[in-house]
């Protein structure tokens, strides 16, 4: 395989990976059991039916540059 041939399946990794997360939620939904999701710094349960429940507050996302390095 090429490098041209990397780079490209490389640029594609983003939306294909969002698709498959996207993708597997809803068979997991479809299935009757929940998942759970993080939004604004709460992580929630959702449940098939729609409703969700609270599970914990954590710190918001944090805006990173590429390359920095983040010590933890």
């Amino acid at each position: 395989m090429s490098d041209p041939d990397i780079q490209k399946l490389e640029t594609q990794f983003p939306s294909l990976s969002g698709v498959a997360f996207a993708e597997a939620r809803q068979r997991v939904l479809a299935s009757g059991q929940s998942v759970l999701q993080s939004e604004k710094g709460v992580i929630f349960e959702v449940f098939p039916d729609g409703h969700r429940i609270t599970v914990k507050t954590i710190d918001p996302p944090r805006q990173v540059a590429a390359g920095s390095v983040i010590k933890l």
